[in-house]
């Protein structure tokens, strides 16, 4: 994300970015926020009237502020398209008119908010940050099936997935699930070929059940060596194996907690909300008083100044009642101010999944305290 300009008054003003990779749309959908303002340009159908009574249109590229009402995000498209009223003149469209502005990479936009809260700011920041970008590619497969993706900071991208019918061994003949399974590699590999920039990944994951990753890499290296795919041969020390119990999406999760991964991505925001998630769940199995969730919950904690750490998921900030909003902003300075670690995960994140189920903030304590039965109905819908 480019910053191009700044203008802050106290915690009011706006700032002017350049969306410039598809992550930066990701960030531009949790900054914007209903209530805020929107200026960018836009196409817009404009019906004009000759003086013969003839009727015309035409589209007109126009810039339009909007006061935003709603959101939408498209994260295959990496489109966001925000509705509003317009509430600056303007000579096609009358103030107080609704219109539909989309967000798009590479088109420049100013968002104006009454408050700028240190959540947002923080991932202004993040956003801005061009030594964020850790990205890491993942292949989770089992024979027949298989997910291409791209970790980033703040999301994990399906980029392709491949379906492909395997025929069982018979006795006496292999032949058929052996060509069958030829196909499989080779769709995967141009997939990955197709999707993964080797020049910006440090490392790609190829995870599986049994020995399915290591034929898979067999496969890779023997075409690279046939089809000199000087790129695959000279990045091969990138490719990293090893064990998922399937080749789903979900399965990036248990591949993130491998120990040979973690250490191999240590510095990267994936594994680090994995990491934290994991000792949050191994708190809340050793010492269930050390481990928190529920914002009820979590808040009580931080009022008796124990929150060590605190999970809490991205898409409680796009809340759009403004009361219940400020209310984790408030809980994430909060445990700041106090000396705690605070981590925002990402929902587009597989961890970021888990957490929400979780009603989507959880923390884990420096010291037990004790928790209300009567309360522990509030833990799982605060949230809401």
């Amino acid at each position: 994300m480019k910053l191009v300009n700044k203008i802050l008054d106290k915690d009011s003003g706006q700032i002017t970015l350049i969306p410039e990779e598809a992550e930066d749309m990701w960030h531009t959908y949790n900054l914007v926020q209903p209530g805020d303002s929107v200026r960018a340009s836009t196409i817009r159908k404009v019906t004009t009237e000759t003086v013969t009574g003839s009727v015309g249109s035409s589209r007109v590229r126009t810039t339009l502020t909007l006061c935003v009402e709603s959101t939408d995000f498209d994260a295959h498209g990496c489109l966001l398209r925000v509705k509003g009223k317009n509430i600056q003149e303007n000579e096609h469209v009358k103030m107080g008119a609704y219109h539909t502005i989309e967000l798009e990479q590479n088109r420049k936009f100013t968002l104006a908010k009454k408050h700028w809260d240190s959540v947002t700011l923080d991932r202004v920041d993040e956003a801005c940050d061009p030594a964020r970008a850790a990205d890491v590619g993942a292949v989770v497969m089992q024979e027949g099936l298989a997910h291409v993706c791209l970790l980033t900071p703040a999301m994990t991208a399906l980029r392709c997935k491949v379906e492909h019918s395997i025929p069982r061994k018979r006795r006496g003949s292999c032949a058929q699930h052996d060509k069958a399974l030829e196909k499989f590699y080779e769709l995967v590999l141009q997939g990955i070929i197709r999707h993964i920039n080797f020049d910006v990944v440090k490392v790609v994951l190829v995870a599986s059940p049994g020995f399915v990753r290591e034929q898979f890499f067999e496969f890779v290296m023997r075409e690279a060596l046939r089809r000199e795919l000087k790129t695959l041969l000279e990045h091969r020390s990138k490719f990293l194996l090893v064990h998922s119990s399937s080749g789903h999406r979900h399965a990036l999760t248990e591949v993130l907690s491998d120990a040979t991964v973690v250490s191999k991505l240590a510095d990267t925001k994936a594994a680090g909300e994995v990491k934290a998630l994991d000792d949050f769940y191994k708190a809340m199995q050793n010492e269930p008083d050390r481990a928190f969730y529920g914002l009820k919950h979590v808040e009580k904690a931080n009022e008796a100044l124990a929150v060590d750490s605190l999970l809490v998921s991205d898409h409680l900030f796009r809340n759009p009642d403004v009361l219940v909003r400020s209310r984790y902003v408030r809980l994430v300075d909060s445990v700041r101010e106090n000396g705690g670690t605070v981590r925002v995960f990402s929902s587009l994140h597989v961890s970021g999944e888990q957490l929400a189920q979780l009603s989507g903030v959880a923390a884990v304590l420096r010291f037990p305290v004790s928790c209300d039965d009567d309360d522990e109905g509030d833990s799982s819908n605060s949230s809401d």
